[in-house]
């Protein structure tokens, strides 16, 4: 519960606004004149109750439930915060302790969000503290959520299609970083690395990003999730790079690896690299093989891997004359949903594609 040690009239209005009382009532409630709490109103911080006032406001405090303590610790939050530049005394100079509770759920909101692909609200829920917050005023549990904020927010816009520039993945990623260096914590910093590396391969920049994965499979501040994961992705630069043969070896090791650890998801991506790594040289039954074993085992309630799913899927089909207009199709399919969704780098992917298909082979006929 909330306690004043010092009331002023900040803190007398924070408390009639949390009781929801206009001024006469407040001041029948605590049984002192209206152009007393007028005064408070009006200035504020430079003015004091009396000491018997302070103790009816103690009191008045202490007998208030649960939901007025909540929405005078929001006011008085709100209110030091105005003040501040003011040089005026301000009471409450950081977050309190539900505040990191609820910072806390909402990041949790914010990874479901994002796995549905609900752009708009995992947008909503993280500039709501982002915007809230500055990390100077901040202690150490603060800057934690800060930059775990400021990751998702990285991978918001990674998702979305926004990987270079000032309002980019690349951007969050490395303020996200530099605060989890300042704490100190190894692993948050490894898994920004990480991310930073697969900006890196959306950017193209394939040789780069490939030697950041393979120093990051080998990283002991990664758990071996992620570390498998590196693996994986140092395969996928590889193919993309048109090392295709390579790639599938160490795509195969990450899918060992994923297995052994019981990861599912990550087991069913991997299949998904490997069926493009074979595509990539020309052994289309293997590689429908693998897609297979990915559009089985996938996540397939996340728009974005059904997306991916298809994408791959569809660019295997392509390659073969014989099912040409089927590649098509799914193709369409994934760019309708990408666009539905907002998956603007999956629609990149998706138009050249075709562009490359149309090329080879020609415009496909209506």
């Amino acid at each position: 519960m909330a306690t004043v040690h010092h009331w002023t009239g900040l803190e007398a209005r924070a408390l009639r606004l949390a009781l929801r009382m206009s001024v006469r009532a407040f001041a029948e409630h605590l049984g002192v004149g209206v152009r007393t709490v007028s005064k408070w109103e009006k200035l504020l911080t430079v003015t004091e109750p009396r000491p018997d006032t302070q103790a009816i406001l103690d009191t008045a405090l202490a007998r208030a439930d649960a939901a007025v303590h909540l929405r005078f610790e929001v006011n008085l939050s709100e209110a030091g915060r105005l003040t501040s530049g003011l040089n005026r005394r301000v009471i409450v100079t950081g977050p309190r302790a539900w505040e990191y509770e609820s910072w806390t759920d909402d990041l949790d909101r914010v990874v479901i969000a994002l796995s549905c692909q609900n752009f708009a609200f995992a947008d909503t829920l993280l500039n709501r503290w982002l915007v809230r917050f500055k990390p100077l005023e901040l202690d150490d549990k603060g800057l934690y959520l800060f930059a775990r904020s400021t990751a998702l927010l990285g991978d918001l816009r990674r998702d979305r299609g926004a990987v270079i520039g000032p309002l980019s993945a690349q951007h969050s990623y490395a303020d996200a970083r530099s605060v989890f260096t300042q704490l100190d914590i190894p692993r948050r910093v490894a898994q920004l690395d990480l991310s930073l590396a697969v900006v890196a391969e959306m950017s193209d920049k394939l040789e780069i990003a490939a030697r950041q994965y393979e120093t990051l499979t080998v990283d002991d501040r990664l758990s071996r999730r992620d570390r498998a994961r590196a693996r994986l992705w140092v395969g996928t630069a590889l193919s993309k790079d048109g090392n295709h043969d390579y790639a599938a070896r160490v795509m195969l090791a990450a899918t060992r690896e994923f297995e052994d650890l019981g990861e599912v998801d990550d087991w069913s991506v991997a299949h998904q690299k490997l069926a493009l790594a074979h595509r990539g040289v020309g052994q289309l039954d293997q590689a429908l093989h693998f897609i297979g074993i990915a559009r089985s085992t996938g996540m397939t309630e996340s728009p974005m891997q059904r997306v991916r799913l298809d994408t791959a899927h569809g660019h295997i089909l392509l390659s073969d004359p014989a099912t040409r207009d089927d590649g098509l199709r799914v193709l369409d399919d994934a760019a309708k949903l990408a666009a539905k969704v907002g998956l603007s780098h999956q629609l990149r992917s998706i138009e050249s594609i075709r562009t490359m298909t149309e090329g080879a082979i020609g415009p496909r006929r209506r």
